[in-house]
């Protein structure tokens, strides 16, 4: 649940310069995505070859999406677009 979200990871290491930097890109991407209140599928595939462009998602890529994106579906904020 959302308290669990809250909790930090224990003595969480800083982040490898790579992963930083794809996050530095990753969140502009998202933040436009979303700023028009809906998510296409074609966006939502942008998004996932983003994330995985590295060959991994690390948890800091899928928290970023899950409070931009999934928590704003969530409150109503956001659509996502069924295909």
């Amino acid at each position: 649940g959302p308290l669990a979200r809250r909790i930090a990871p224990p003595a969480a290491a800083p982040l490898p310069t790579s992963d930083r930097r794809q996050l530095e890109t990753l969140r502009p991407i998202v933040d436009n995505v979303v700023a028009d209140g809906l998510i296409t599928n074609d966006e939502r595939a942008y998004i996932d070859q983003v994330i995985w462009a590295d060959g991994e998602a690390t948890p800091q890529e899928l928290n970023l999406v899950q409070d931009l994106i999934w928590s704003k579906v969530q409150s109503g904020d956001l659509v996502l677009e069924w295909s």
